[in-house]
């Protein structure tokens, strides 16, 4: 019983193996093009406020 057990597990193992091997599936890859990065340089004017403690009661 144990022995025909493993011999179906790797029966199943091996066929999943040829099918993962021999699938349709193919994605044809294309290659990237080579193009230059995009830098973003955003002026901002920063204002700075005042400082503005909260009163604390003692």
């Amino acid at each position: 019983m144990l022995l025909t057990i493993t011999i179906s597990i790797s029966t199943l193992v091996v066929i999943n193996f040829l099918l993962l091997k021999f699938s349709s599936n193919k994605i044809n890859r294309t290659p990237k093009a080579t193009k230059k990065p995009i830098v973003f340089r955003p002026t901002i004017a920063l204002e700075q406020e005042s400082e503005k403690l909260a009163p604390t009661g003692s």
